[in-house]
């Protein structure tokens, strides 16, 4: 198969589960794949190394930061770049439309939106979340923020119909222990102010106005009647059922969370830290690489 001009970068931790349908779901048309790892303790850079993938180690500070050092440290000489999520797969319909985006000299946009559908207890669900996740090099940039990471597009943004199929966590205790996780960042961000991906604003682009229903949520009464209809019937998870309303009872518990976690800070004054996340060391195969070498000699400077 041809390869296309798109520089596929993936950043993981532990994700020996997800990380092998990742890379097949890009590999037979991508041109390179970058695996950008955070000092994974299992077999990821194995299988990044073995599927063709060029693989750098850095340890993680948060999202944000990640994406910046890697748009800016990673040799990328396709004119295209994918943000592709180890735990996601590029369809084929979603793959035609690459073809004919990168391949048309006059590509209508300097971005485009992806619809990403949700998977839950092993099943699609109709949630569908649209972000952008293919631009060209050098018209794309993020913020240094600790959650819900956003590519910035210095240009118009247009959209595919295809589909990146997102994996979520296997099972319904890695999905909690994730989401445990990131209420606590959310809660910290609310109470300190720190930085959105994008200004929130009502009359804004669509992760504008996100923004601000997110900065205003849990000032709004009968939030949470208003999140599950929203959840419910906007995003049509009730469509799939028990799955669907499941994933819909579990993510108001998620709101409620984080709320709980907000209010907590408030009264004792304190902000939780997070326990560490058990990185391991370089693996000695990408600390002697030629690209690893590079990238960090470039930092450096």
């Amino acid at each position: 198969m041809e390869k296309l001009p798109v520089s596929v970068i993936i950043l993981t931790f532990n994700e020996e589960e997800n990380l092998p349908d990742a890379i097949d779901s890009v590999s037979d048309w991508a041109h390179e794949i970058f695996v950008v790892d955070s000092l994974s303790t299992d077999k990821t850079v194995d299988i990044a190394l073995a599927a063709g993938a060029r693989v750098v180690q850095r340890p993680f500070k948060n999202i944000g930061d990640q994406w910046c050092w890697a748009l800016d440290m990673l040799p990328i000489d396709q004119p295209w770049i994918l943000k592709l999520d180890a735990d996601e797969r590029v369809s084929d319909a979603l793959h035609r439309e690459i073809d004919d985006v990168v391949n048309n000299c006059a590509a209508a946009h300097d971005g485009y939106f992806i619809r990403v559908r949700l998977w839950f207890m092993g099943r699609p669900l109709h949630v569908v979340v649209k972000t952008c996740r293919l631009w060209k090099n050098g018209k794309g940039s993020f913020s240094n923020v600790a959650i819900n990471e956003h590519v910035h597009i210095d240009g118009s943004v247009g959209t595919l119909a295809g589909y990146i199929e997102h994996v979520d966590s296997p099972n319904l205790h890695r999905w909690f222990d994730k989401q445990n996780r990131y209420t606590t960042i959310t809660a910290v961000q609310h109470v300190t102010g720190q930085v959105y991906p994008t200004k929130p604003n009502l009359l804004g682009s669509p992760l504008e106005r996100q923004m601000f229903f997110k900065k205003i949520f849990y000032r709004v009464p009968f939030r949470y009647v208003f999140h599950w209809l929203h959840e419910a019937f906007v995003r049509r998870a009730i469509l799939d059922g028990r799955a669907g309303l499941t994933w819909v009872a579990l993510r108001t518990f998620v709101r409620k969370s984080a709320q709980y976690k907000i209010a907590e800070i408030n009264t004792t004054g304190r902000i939780p830290e997070l326990p560490p996340v058990p990185a391991g060391g370089y693996d000695p195969r990408v600390l002697e690489s030629p690209l690893q070498k590079l990238v960090m000699r470039n930092d450096r400077n």
